[in-house]
C-alpha cells in the first residue's frame, strides 16, 4: 500500500466532522483513500464543505438524538456498503464548577460525550464484524487521565470515555476490532476558541507543552489516521495523548 492511501478501500464513519478535529481527520481520511460517512448537526453546511470529494456523503443530525444511531450506521451501510473505522468525535465542553453545575448541564454533557459513543458503536459494532476486523476510536481529551477547574462535567466525561473505550476493547478484540481514544491536550478548535481568548488561559497551555505551542486539529488527525491504519493492528485499549507533551509537564 502506498504512503498516501493508508485506508484504500476503507468505510469509516466520523461524527462531529464540521469543524475542527473531525473536519480535519475527514478530510486526511479522504486523502488517504477512505470514503467517509460524516456526521454533525443540523445547519453546519457539510454538503457544501465537502462537496468536491467524491466519496464523502453527509448526515445533519443530533447524535443524541432517539434514532439517531441507526440513522447513521444505515447512512454509511447505504452509501458506502458496510463500515470498517468509526470515530467517535462529536462532543461538547461546558465551563462550570462542581457547585455550578445544574442536572440539565450534566446530562447533556454525558449524553453528548458519552451516552451517543455507547449507542453509536453498539448499532456499529455488527457491520464491522461483517468486515471481519475493525477500528473503533473515540476522544477522549488530556482530562481524561486528570481534572481541571471548572470543567466538572466534561472532565468527568472524559474518564467515562477512557472506561468505555477499555471495555470495549476486552469485549471487541475477539473480533479484531480495536477499539482507542485519542487524549487531545490544548488544540485550538470552535470548541476551545473561546477558551483561548483568555490570555493567561492560552499562555499556560503554552507554556505547558513542552513543544511550546497550541495544537492544531490536524495534530489530532495524523494520530486518528495511525489508529485507522493497519499500522496500528497490535495496538488496543489504549489512550494516545496528542497534547505536545504536556500531560507530563505537570
Amino acid at each position: 500500500m502506498s504512503e498516501s492511501q493508508k485506508l484504500s478501500g476503507k468505510v469509516a464513519i466520523i461524527t462531529g466532522a464540521a469543524s475542527g478535529i473531525g473536519r480535519a481527520t475527514a478530510i486526511l481520511f479522504l486523502q488517504h483513500g477512505a470514503k467517509v460517512f460524516l456526521v454533525d448537526l443540523p445547519d453546519q453546511n457539510l454538503v457544501d464543505q465537502f462537496d468536491d470529494y467524491d466519496h464523502a456523503r453527509t448526515l445533519e443530525i443530533d447524535v443524541t438524538d432517539h434514532d439517531a444511531p441507526q440513522r447513521i450506521v444505515d447512512g454509511a451501510v447505504e452509501a458506502f456498503g458496510g463500515i470498517d473505522i468509526l470515530m467517535n468525535n462529536a462532543g461538547i465542553a461546558v465551563g462550570a464548577d462542581f457547585e455550578s453545575t445544574d442536572d440539565d448541564t450534566w446530562d447533556r454533557v454525558m449524553d453528548v460525550n458519552v451516552n451517543s459513543i455507547f449507542r453509536i458503536s453498539r448499532a456499529a459494532v455488527p457491520h464491522i464484524r461483517q468486515r471481519g476486523r475493525g477500528r473503533i476510536i473515540n476522544v477522549g481529551s488530556i482530562m481524561s487521565d486528570m481534572a481541571g477547574p471548572g470543567l466538572c462535567a466534561y472532565g468527568t466525561s472524559k474518564h467515562a470515555v477512557a472506561g468505555l473505550t477499555k471495555a470495549m476493547a476486552v469485549d471487541l478484540g475477539k473480533y479484531q476490532i480495536t477499539v482507542n481514544y485519542l487524549q487531545p491536550g490544548a488544540i485550538v478548535t470552535g470548541l476551545s476558541e473561546p477558551f483561548f481568548q483568555d490570555p493567561e488561559f492560552r499562555a499556560y497551555w503554552e507554556e505547558k507543552a513542552p513543544v511550546g505551542r497550541l495544537g492544531q486539529p490536524e495534530d489530532v488527525a495524523e494520530a486518528a489516521l495511525f489508529l485507522a491504519s493497519d499500522d496500528a493492528d497490535f495496538v488496543s485499549g489504549v489512550g494516545f495523548n496528542v497534547d505536545g507533551g504536556a500531560i507530563v509537564n505537570f
